[in-house]
């Protein structure tokens, strides 16, 4: 297994991660036997950093990794956990408290449900608007002082708040959906990150299952159902943007997954794609795109067949897109 190292101060993992929501019921039900196993084969084949969320299944997550990571070696894997969305009966989000007592109270829960004495990576998952982030920050950093958390991390932010953040504790890491169809990172955050030497993991690489090939139209119970980016009027379009990657994959002799996650691997040595496979399966179609090499030339004709800007729809339903530091 390849490895990168989170920007100038964060810990060196694994050059592709394992993000675990999806184990949690986020696009339909999951088979928790199935979870468990694809946890340990990642373990196996080397990967070492595990994404979750406190809110993921409200703690059903961190709940199935600690059965799945038991008996393995603390030091053997990462554990990256965001903390703060506010969710209430029926799944309806209700914004993020980031008070310091909250991120206290927070992480005495996840440390129980997880089964450990530590969290390497502790980020808010959204920005609290009502509460200055250098208050946040400084209750990461009592936290970590005291031993329960080893680096800070960010996730959906803008620049402006990762220089503040950053002030107060250096910033291992920030988390942000980043890929060939959601790419507003690359005007500010993305040359911020760069200038003060902070890692970057990126989610949703695979656009959602709309660069993988896996998502099926029509089906009633799944939540990209509200997402305008998966619309009647707009995932066609998409769709198409996916074929005409696929002459590039073909040509490189790998599937159209595994060069979108090759693309965002090779836009900077510090960032590490999050692969949120919740079978082996999928694991397994995953993993090989570390091995795909993309000289100058191949990410020059990619940028031409799928330019900045491409996709149509926003990433996430209006209601959410407030909450957002960037865009699309």
């Amino acid at each position: 297994m390849q490895t990168r190292t989170l920007g100038d101060t964060g810990p060196t993992v694994s050059a592709v991660g394992l993000g675990a929501m999806s184990m949690s019921g986020a696009y339909g039900p999951a088979d928790r036997g199935e979870s468990i196993a694809t946890v340990r084969s990642a373990l196996d084949a080397g990967v070492t950093l595990v994404d979750t969320g406190d809110f993921y299944g409200m703690g059903h997550n961190e709940l199935l990794l600690s059965e799945a990571l038991r008996g393995r070696d603390r030091d053997s894997y990462l554990l990256s956990v965001k903390f703060g969305q506010q969710v209430g009966p029926g799944m309806r989000f209700a914004g993020q408290d980031s008070r310091p007592a909250s991120v206290r109270n927070f992480l005495s829960y996840s440390l129980t449900r997880l089964g450990v004495d530590h969290v390497d990576i502790y980020r808010p998952a959204r920005l609290d608007r009502s509460v200055p982030i250098e208050d946040t920050i400084g209750a990461i950093k009592e936290m970590i002082d005291a031993g329960y958390v080893r680096y800070v991390g960010l996730s959906e932010v803008d620049a402006e708040t990762v220089r503040r953040a950053h002030a107060v504790h250096p910033v291992a890491d920030l988390q942000i959906e980043y890929s060939l169809l959601s790419r507003a990172v690359e005007a500010d955050v993305l040359p911020t990150l760069r200038e003060l030497g902070i890692g970057l993991t990126a989610y949703g690489v695979l656009g959602r299952g709309l660069l993988s090939g896996n998502w099926v139209p029509g089906r009633a119970d799944d939540p990209r159902n509200h997402s305008p980016r998966f619309s009647a009027e707009n995932a066609s379009h998409n769709l198409a943007l996916v074929e005409a990657l696929r002459r590039f994959a073909d040509a490189k002799g790998c599937t159209v997954a595994q060069l979108a996650i090759a693309w965002v691997a090779a836009q900077d040595p510090s960032i590490v794609p999050l692969v949120g496979a919740r079978t082996r399966q999928r694991l397994g179609e995953a993993l090989p795109a570390l091995a795909v090499q993309l000289s100058a030339d191949d990410l020059e004709d990619i940028e031409a067949a799928v330019p900045k800007g491409a996709a149509r729809g926003d990433r996430y339903p209006a209601a959410f897109m407030s909450s957002l530091g960037v865009g699309n």
